[in-house]
């Protein structure tokens, strides 16, 4: 069973073998003895019938809630491994990345034309998109842990504290989890409250 507590999930009783055939075979000795006693009347032994294909469709019941159960927590796993790779590859072409950026920057200063690079940039951009990846947009926002990492801070008392002032290295998402966080300057304000 997953260790998450999915409401979907059906509790199964996991029943040993030796258990199960110990069990068939005080039932079918229960069922022979049961139908020794009542063989003249077709009416209990109707019953009978009826009781043992009941129980047979409860089994049959656990272990398909368990084929169930087990069906969905392989999904989930199997999702989670090739999304955890993809991750960890696409972590790596972020890096590549941002090389492309930094040299279109030099060669902007350079006033060198930069056709041929951005081409490039927009190929990445669209392999990054097809794979879900996503940058996380900060400048402006405020700062959260979740998505940031603070390492710097600047006095400004006309913004909120802990407002992103300059983005220092961009941060990405990928299938809704953060695979590099956002690095950032933010905002503290000026305590002028000491001077009154």
């Amino acid at each position: 069973m997953s260790e998450e507590n999915n409401s979907d999930e059906i509790p199964v009783e996991v029943i040993s073998d030796e258990k199960i055939e110990t069990n068939n075979s005080e039932e079918e000795s229960k069922h022979t003895d049961n139908l020794e006693q009542i063989s003249d009347d077709p009416i209990k032994l109707l019953e009978l019938e009826k009781q043992k294909v009941s129980q047979y469709e409860e089994k049959l019941k656990h272990v398909l809630a368990d084929f169930q159960n087990l069906s969905r927590k392989t999904q989930s796993d199997i999702e989670n491994g090739v999304n955890s790779k993809i991750n960890e590859f696409m972590l790596d072409f972020i890096k590549i990345y941002d090389d492309f950026i930094r040299a279109k920057e030099v060669i902007s200063e350079s006033k060198i034309n930069a056709d041929g690079l951005n081409s490039i940039l927009k190929n990445m951009e669209s392999l990054m998109q097809k794979y879900n990846v996503t940058p996380i947009e900060a400048l402006g926002e405020i700062f959260d842990p979740n998505y940031h990492e603070a390492i710097s801070i600047i006095s400004d008392s006309t913004l909120d504290d802990n407002t992103i002032t300059k983005e220092i290295r961009k941060g990405y998402i990928s299938h809704e989890r953060i695979i590099r966080p956002t690095l950032v300057e933010i905002s503290k304000k000026e305590d002028n409250d000491k001077n009154d």
